[in-house]
């Protein structure tokens, strides 16, 4: 919202709602009118007139930006409600074949924004993660039945299609120009659950920072890089829907807050509206994002005092033949610039990474025996998505660990069995989780993901065994017995 500019010597004074009010009640007989002659006091109906442009005036000044803003982006915002089961166990040692019964139904609700007219909705992954059945309500009270396109856990984006006529689209602006200290609007449906409204709800603040980068949480499967940080509160249910500019264009996608209560202290982040068209596109042509892969691992967060001391984001290992090696980086070398952006720490280089495309090029400044030199490297195809997949009763989906899966996962294990999808169902039996790699099985090692198919095939029904699994650079094991 813009400042209004200062009045100058012969300027009259700007007049707001309340003086405004004041002058039509004055113009409707508020004064004294013993002070005025009838010649004074005009036609018989002056009085009418000025109190019908004093009220519209009064109507105008009501009408700022924002809630100009919230009329041009409302009428594509929705409300989502996601019905997911989650199996109960009693016991950790349950597996595969837990009664139906024993399941649990769960209810979720978030926010999201149409972006086609032919019903593509663009939300969280987190909102509908795990969903059986997803229902999007309209801000006109309509339900419709919504379908799952695609998900990305990795910068927590889905899409969902929509049945019907044509829809009303959201505005797009862009996130690349937004100043800090700008107007923004968050819409969403906050505690939908609780309320029997179906329009969106409405707060306002500023943009506190952009480009804001989050460390991970152990909990965290997403990648919160390049952020809009926003104090305009963001409560439970907001997830997935629109942050919008005071011109009424959506320029980021509400996210995630800070928070120790679960309640809005005025630490919101939104992701960047190019980002999340980007990934939605890319869900609808292909059914999934193509991660582009460097080759390249980086000194993380375990490595705080070396960003400082390098100057800069340093090299670890670089896969053999992959795209970093083929640029000729080499462990030890130093990266300072990626396209032209600094790079202070590895979380800079990974929001590089996370918007770039299979087969995009990567011009570096890399510093290496006392000098900076530039490297172009070429981004390829992650490993993981081109290596051929062993499915275990549609619920698993594991892949071989190559040294080229080694270097992009950064694992310590030189075999074994990647575990690239599991079910939320079958997560909460084994107590397993997506990138853990099985790496052996009782008391053999396990060398290919076709081995962990070919020993619970052969299981007989009660049989107790041991997984052993690398998690987060360490081994550990679970007891489980085949039901």
């Amino acid at each position: 919202m813009p400042l209004p500019s200062p009045a100058g010597p012969s300027r009259a004074p700007r007049r707001g709602a309340v003086a405004l009010a004041i002058a039509a009640l004055t113009a409707c007989g508020g004064g004294r009118a013993d002070s005025q002659t009838p010649a004074d006091r005009g036609p018989p109906d002056a009085p009418r007139r000025a109190a019908t442009v004093a009220t519209a005036q009064v109507d105008e000044s009501r009408r700022t930006a924002i809630v100009r803003a919230v009329e041009r982006v409302s009428p594509a915002v929705v409300s989502i409600s996601v019905t997911a089961r989650r199996r109960r166990s009693e016991s950790p040692f349950d597996f595969f074949f837990i009664p139906q019964s024993r399941d649990q139904v769960v209810q979720g609700f978030g926010t999201g924004f149409i972006v086609r007219p032919d019903g593509i909705v663009v939300t969280n992954q987190h909102v509908v993660s795990g969903a059986e059945s997803v229902i999007v309500t309209l801000p006109d009270g309509t339900e419709l039945p919504a379908s799952v396109v695609g998900e990305d856990p990795t910068t927590d984006i889905a899409v969902l299609r929509l049945q019907g006529p044509r829809f009303a689209v959201a505005p797009i602006g862009r996130s690349t120009d937004l100043l800090t200290g700008e107007w923004v609007v968050a819409l969403g449906n906050p505690y939908s659950y609780l309320l029997g409204n179906s329009e969106p709800t409405v707060t306002a603040g500023v943009v506190s920072a952009t480009e804001r980068n989050i460390l991970p949480s152990r909990d965290q499967t997403g990648l919160y890089l390049d952020m809009i940080q926003t104090d305009a509160a963001i409560n439970p249910g907001n997830s997935g829907g629109p942050l919008v500019n005071a011109l009424g264009e959506v320029v980021g996608m509400n996210s995630s807050i800070f928070s120790q209560s679960g309640g809005s202290i005025g630490l919101g982040f939104a992701i960047p509206i190019e980002r999340a068209l980007r990934v939605a596109d890319e869900i609808v042509r292909n059914g999934r994002v193509r991660r582009a892969w460097t080759g390249v691992e980086v000194a993380g967060a375990d490595a705080m005092e070396d960003w400082k001391r390098q100057g800069g984001v340093l090299v670890r290992s670089v896969a053999p033949g992959g795209p970093g090696a083929r640029a000729g980086l080499r462990a030890g070398a130093v990266l300072v610039e990626a396209n032209g952006r600094p790079l202070r720490n590895f979380l800079d280089w990974e929001a590089v990474k996370l918007d770039l495309h299979v087969g995009d090029s990567v011009e570096l400044g890399v510093r290496e025996a006392g000098r900076t030199v530039s490297r172009r490297l070429v981004t390829g195809d992650l490993p993981t998505v081109t290596a051929e997949r062993v499915r275990l009763r549609q619920d698993i989906d594991l892949v071989t660990v190559t040294p080229g899966i080694r270097a992009e996962r950064q694992l310590r294990s030189d075999g074994g069995a990647l575990v690239v999808r599991i079910s939320a169902a079958m997560a909460d039996q084994l107590g397993l989780a997506e990138g853990d790699v099985i790496v052996g099985i009782n008391r053999t090692p396990v060398t290919a993901a076709e081995e962990v198919r070919e020993f619970l095939e052969g299981l007989q029904r009660g049989t107790a065994f041991r997984i052993y699994v690398e998690r987060g650079g360490r081994y550990t094991y679970t007891d489980l017995v085949l039901r």
